[in-house]
């Protein structure tokens, strides 16, 4: 009996060990979301291919359009009034309902689950039209401290899992609303008391996605207020939850935004919930994929900042983490992030990222050095390419904290804005919070610096960075790969990160010696003048790349960040300022 039993055993982790190994098992988790720039046409990327998602050893899609899920319903048990039989909303409503079971469909025919990415609060325009005085607080917002809010929402939900039946469930977001793809409704924040808006969030979702419906609810903590990178916060929320095995909270790998001057993430193995944690890999601060950016030997061993300029306590990669029991899986966002471009035509950079990060996660026994190997074998990179095309990378991530912010020197969170996606800002003194505009920054960045006296120190970084950069379009020379097209694009990307760093470079010592000049009243116009004779020279060099590539990304603008549609760029930024430079070195020459 013993022993019928012993084999019976043995024959159970033969068959199940396998696939807890590799993430497959109900309660782990390795998904992959294509987040779609709001308001554009949809992002082409393998990644939005269930097939191939499958194929790499994913057992989930997160599906981010912006078209929410919950957006395409009629709301007909609640009134017939909010989306009438024949009107262009309600047809809207429909189109939007026939592509969301397409995509559950094709996910579930490959063979993984999918989950729709959901922002609350988003209701249709006319129902908070007819509901506006039961439903809004003084300001006129939709709250949830009202008893018919909350209402709304548990017949919302019910309607959505009896419309989409085999949705295998919600991610939820709530510290950002995007209403950009869904013009017949509107919305807004619903934490408006701190921790007691998640608790009654949650326990809300939890009732009826979980238990009503034994779905999967992953409840991201991406939040203002502190939910997201505060333990006390997070555990004042989280503690208050009873766990439930469809219950597990989605966490960025960053103590803030995906942005290399972030800590790890503190709150990561805190409480008694599980986490999966998201990771981005076409980051909007590096270059979505512009230039090359291997950012995984960071995520999953630390960076090299938390041993430099950042030190600090506690966690500081994957690797430390992945015993913890509350480390359920990785969710990867291959592509997306961020507003615009630059735009890539190859998703090279962010397939490599997304692949090491996948792999991993399946079997986080392995190195990233060891996955890292894997993936390129499958690249067809081979012999002495191997060696070249590592160095490569990682000189990608030394070249680009460079570049952008510093391992050297104090580089404030908020700094890092300075560029971002397509974006170069300057250095007027002028800021619009109201707009998130990126302007400003960089002045408040170089007052620090000159006060402290190491301003020349960190412009010298941008120039380092430079050299890191010709190394690598060096090494990009002498990779060879199967896909000649990924070959060329390794080579197209490195010029265009080196040409785009030579500008940075005369940028920031031009705006760094007039920035002086302006509080000493005495300019070193020599240096100043040459320094806008390279730069002036690497933008025109930086646009015949682009004409005479077209594999090439679109390029970088000189001009700040602005949180206004469609351009989202106001006319101050690096050229601005630099050319307010020009002129006072005109002027004195």
């Amino acid at each position: 009996m013993k022993t019928h039993l012993y084999k019976r055993l043995v024959l159970i982790l033969i068959l199940f060990l396998p696939a807890l190994a590799n993430g497959q098992n109900n309660n782990y988790y390795v998904l992959d979301m294509v987040h779609h720039n709001p308001g554009e046409p949809s992002t082409k990327s393998a990644f939005t291919d269930p097939s191939f998602l499958k194929e790499k050893g994913y057992n989930g899609q997160v599906v981010n359009d912006f078209t929410f899920a919950h957006a395409a319903l009629t709301f007909d048990k609640l009134s017939k009034e909010i989306f009438p039989d024949g009107s262009e909303e309600r047809k809207w409503v429909e189109q939007a309902a026939k592509k969301v079971k397409e995509n559950i469909a094709e996910a579930h025919a490959a063979g993984i689950k999918i989950y729709y990415f959901t922002d609350i609060i988003v209701l249709p325009k006319r129902l908070v039209d007819i509901y506006k005085d039961e439903i809004t607080d003084k300001d006129g917002k939709i709250s949830f401290e009202r008893p018919k809010t909350v209402e709304i929402h548990r017949m919302m939900l019910n309607e959505l899992f009896d419309t989409f039946p085999d949705l295998d469930g919600l991610v939820i977001r709530t510290g950002e609303t995007y209403l950009n793809n869904v013009p017949h409704h509107t919305g807004n924040g619903p934490i408006t008391n701190g921790p007691a808006s998640h608790v009654k969030l949650i326990n809300l979702l939890r009732d009826e996605v979980c238990v009503k419906r034994n779905k999967m609810l992953f409840y991201r903590t991406w939040s203002f207020g502190g939910m997201h990178e505060q333990p006390d916060y997070y555990l004042k929320v989280t503690d208050q939850i009873q766990p439930h095995p469809n219950l597990v909270f989605a966490i960025k790998h960053t103590k803030g935004d995906y942005q290399r001057t972030f800590d790890f993430n503190p709150t990561l193995t805190l409480g008694k919930h599980p986490q999966i944690i998201e990771v981005q890999c076409q980051r909007e601060y590096e270059g979505k994929g512009a230039y090359p950016d291997y950012v995984m030997e960071g995520v999953i061993n630390g960076f090299e900042e938390y041993s430099m300029n950042k030190p600090q306590p506690g966690y500081k990669s994957l690797k430390e983490i992945k015993s913890s029991p509350n480390f359920r899986g990785v969710w990867s966002w291959s592509r997306g992030g961020g507003w615009v471009g630059p735009y890539i035509t190859n998703e090279f950079w962010c397939r490599l990222n997304a692949l090491v990060i996948s792999k991993w996660a399946l079997d986080p026994k392995q190195s990233e050095e060891e996955v890292f190997n894997k993936v390129i074998t499958e690249m067809g990179i081979q012999g002495k390419s191997r060696e070249r095309f590592r160095e490569l990378a990682l000189l990608s991530a030394k070249a680009v904290i460079r570049g952008h912010s510093s391992v050297k020197y104090p580089f404030q969170n908020s700094w890092t804005w300075w560029m971002r996606d397509e974006f170069l800002s300057g250095t007027d003194p002028n800021y619009n919070p109201r707009q998130f505009s990126s302007e400003g920054l960089l002045y408040k960045a170089f007052t620090q610096y000159y006060k402290d006296g190491i301003l020349h120190g960190a412009v010298q970084e941008k120039y380092e960075a430079v050299e890191l950069w010709k190394n690598i379009e060096k090494l990009s020379r002498g990779i060879k790969m199967k896909d000649k097209e990924d070959e060329s694009y390794v080579r197209v990307s490195s010029t265009y990160g080196m040409l785009l760093h030579q500008i940075i470079a005369e940028g920031w010592k031009i705006m760094a010696l007039g920035f002086e000049g302006d509080k000493t009243g005495k300019y070193d116009i020599k240096e100043m003048h040459q320094a806008l004779l390279n730069y002036d020279k690497y933008w025109k060099l930086y646009k015949n790349f682009k004409e005479t590539n077209p594999s090439s990304a679109t390029l970088y603008k000189p001009y700040s960040f602005e949180y206004i549609a469609p351009t989202y760029h106001a006319e101050k930024g690096m050229g601005a300022s630099v050319n307010y430079y020009r002129k006072i070195i005109a002027d004195k020459q």
